[in-house]
């Protein structure tokens, strides 16, 4: 009796490895808080026409990704002059985009979760990224619980949860390691 409990509590263990280790960099992710690998690039489309009015995923923060606070959807961004700060990214309603000094731009990595994605949320992507004044080979993606976060040079993207109107840079030099992010990629130094 006591052989066949070993047996069938081992059987369990194993399969339970088995499925680990299926899930390998997902778990991983979920409890590091990191994202191993390279930035996958993204496809664009480059837009030479006005804006376009955003959608309804632009206008609000979606549902909360598993494991990670918050996330917003953007299907565009561009480089816009904010608050006297020089040329910073902003997503398609024009809500400024920021990148951490903690995450790596090669390979791209994350390192902002849990308590941290309810202030600075990632900007999540589904299919094409529409750019203005933005190099869109210099965009890529980086795998973020099932979901592909937005990269600019190789940076995670966010945004500020303190920026409520376009425009605002309330988050640039938070804590000295959350800084708007430049068309190229780079941390914005200026404090306007």
């Amino acid at each position: 009796m006591i052989q066949r409990r070993i047996v069938l509590l081992s059987a369990a263990g194993l399969a339970s490895a088995f499925l680990l280790a299926a899930c390998g960099n997902s778990m991983d992710k979920t409890s590091t808080g990191t994202s191993p690998g390279n930035a996958v690039p993204v496809a664009t489309a480059a837009s030479e026409s006005p804006t376009p009015a955003p959608t309804a995923s632009e206008s609000t923060p979606s549902a909360p990704a598993a494991g990670s606070g918050h996330a917003a959807t953007t299907t565009m961004v561009m480089a816009k002059t904010v608050n006297s700060i020089g040329s910073v990214v902003t997503d398609g309603r024009g809500m400024t985009l920021y990148r951490y000094d903690k995450d790596e731009a090669n390979p791209s990595k994350w390192t902002c979760a849990g308590e941290c994605t309810k202030t600075w949320i990632p900007v999540i992507v589904q299919d094409s990224v529409q750019t203005m004044g933005v190099e869109k080979s210099l965009l890529g993606t980086v795998h973020r619980n099932g979901m592909k976060q937005l990269t600019l040079g190789g940076w995670p993207l966010y945004r500020y949860v303190g920026d409520t109107q376009a425009g605002q840079t309330n988050g640039q030099a938070k804590n000295k390691t959350w800084y708007a992010v430049t068309p190229s990629g780079a941390k914005s130094t200026s404090t306007g």
